[in-house]
């Protein structure tokens, strides 16, 4: 009965394949759970990245000049954690502080 609802849990994550061992089983259990911490990690960088952008748009320099450390942050902390690229982060930082720059 435990295989059965393992194989329908498997299913309803879109995973196409059936681990043939049970360490399979353990990293594809593992691997899982890193893809989700790892989207929401993403989703998070994607939506203070999105609101700072909004920030400048709406021309509140000093609200954005605020909220560019806590950007950095953020990216800095995924890079380290490596959800994303070390470059790709520094890459994103340096775009964003460039745009606090041109906004004067």
């Amino acid at each position: 009965m435990k295989k059965r609802l393992e194989a329908v849990t498997v299913i309803m994550l879109n995973v196409s394949f059936m681990p043939n061992t049970k360490s399979a089983e353990r990293r594809m259990r593992s691997s899982l759970r890193k893809q989700s911490q790892n989207r929401s990690i993403k989703s998070r960088l994607h939506t203070l990245e999105k609101n700072y952008l909004q920030l400048l748009g709406a021309g509140k320099k000093e609200d954005a000049t605020k909220a560019l450390p806590g950007v950095s942050s953020a990216f800095d902390k995924a890079a380290k954690t490596g959800v994303i690229h070390r470059a790709t982060a520094d890459r994103k930082k340096s775009r964003l502080a460039l745009q606090l720059l041109r906004a004067a």
